[in-house]
């Protein structure tokens, strides 16, 4: 009876052909909406994810993410070396200068400013030394933002602009993760980024620490929050609370909620009206079977059957398109990140939309009477 109705629903290939494409579209634009989510997402912690070498992140109690800058009194960095587990505590700076190119143009960017002895949080270069670091008025810069202010030129290193009324200049390129602003990203030494920021009358924003061997991360953070009253995170628990401030405090998920849902709804539209007709049109069929003496059930499992070969097919075309559509991607400006929960999220979605698709057909199925098939 299977093989019947996978022959069944293959013979009519222009409406096995409509419902599947129908199902691949819905699965496309789920999985595809909900990876540019996760990636817009990721972006927001780009900073966060770059430092690697540091376990912990210490600021002020009233930080909600990782771009809202409350310094803190450059002392506070000693407190958080002599809290017990802490293996090495470091400055770091982050904050925004305007650039100064050339011809007198100008342009924002991301300024990191590392610790001058051991250079924690360094990026991983692609041109030049991180030794240069230590150079006067030396910074570094993430190729994304080279390319952003010198399209189609090859990496040149010995460029100089101002910031700050300060002169820099640029002596390597870096990898660093797309920002969620897009700027230029420009590391250099703590005390060089002090004078590339305005004047403010405290400069620190943040401490990185690094709890000892065999401590518990969390317990040191406890620890460091005892001592300073300060707020300590570690890194993922900082990723997810800067996370957490974009997702309560901006339209982005209801922007992308409402892409995904019509999606959904397109693709039980699509799937809905295809089965529909599609067992109308077959009703002859179904009532032969059932003068033999095919029970409603297995006619049922039939029809799910068909809806289950159609919605498989289509979730593997849509998810492959939108893996297709990430590798395509990847190095552009637009963020894709597909953890594995999208493919599961996808199949839930589209086994929801094969469900209900089939719920008015399997209702007209069951009622339909066995003398159909002696109808003119």
């Amino acid at each position: 009876m299977y093989r019947i109705a996978l022959k069944m629903l293959m013979g009519d290939r222009a409406k096995y052909l409509g419902s599947v494409a129908g199902i691949t579209f819905a699965a496309l634009l789920i999985a595809q909406q909900t990876s540019i989510f996760c990636g817009l997402m990721l972006r927001t912690t780009s900073q966060i994810q770059d430092i690697a070498d540091a376990d912990i992140w210490v600021m002020d109690n009233r930080i909600s993410y990782v771009d809202e800058l409350r310094p803190i009194k450059e002392d506070r960095l000693y407190e958080v070396r002599g809290v017990p587990g802490v293996a090495w505590a470091v400055h770091f700076y982050k904050g925004q200068a305007r650039m100064k190119i050339f011809n007198g143009k100008y342009q924002q960017a991301i300024v990191l400013g590392i610790d001058d002895a051991s250079l924690v949080g360094a990026p991983q270069m692609i041109l030049g030394s991180l030794a240069d670091l230590r150079r006067p008025d030396a910074v570094i810069m993430d190729d994304n933002g080279y390319h952003y202010l010198w399209p189609g030129e090859p990496y040149k290193i010995g460029r100089t602009f101002e910031m700050n009324d300060h002169r820099a200049v640029l002596v390597g390129i870096c990898k660093a993760s797309r920002s969620f602003s897009t700027f230029p990203v420009l590391y250099t030494r703590y005390l060089q980024a002090l004078t590339f920021s305005p004047q403010e009358r405290r400069w620190m924003p943040f401490v990185l620490a690094k709890a000892e061997a065999g401590a518990d991360v969390k317990d040191v953070c406890a620890a460091i929050t005892k001592r300073t009253r300060l707020q300590a995170l570690t890194r993922n628990e900082f990723s997810w609370k800067t996370m957490g401030y974009y997702l309560q405090r901006t339209s982005i998920p209801q922007n992308f909620g409402i892409t995904i849902a019509l999606g959904f709804i397109v693709g039980c539209a699509i799937a809905g009206q295809t089965f529909y007709s599609f067992v109308q049109e077959n009703q002859n069929q179904y009532g032969a079977l059932k003068a033999m003496g095919v029970s409603n059930r297995i006619i049922v499992n039939m029809v799910l059957l068909q809806a289950l070969v159609v919605g498989a097919i289509g979730y593997c075309l849509g998810l492959g398109l939108a893996c297709i559509f990430g590798w395509a991607t990847h190095d552009t400006q637009i963020s894709f990140f597909m953890p594995w929960h999208v493919p599961v999220l996808t199949a839930g979605s589209i086994v929801v939309i094969v469900l209900l698709a089939t719920a008015v057909s399997i209702r007209r199925v069951l009622k339909l009477e066995p003398a159909v098939v002696f109808q003119g």
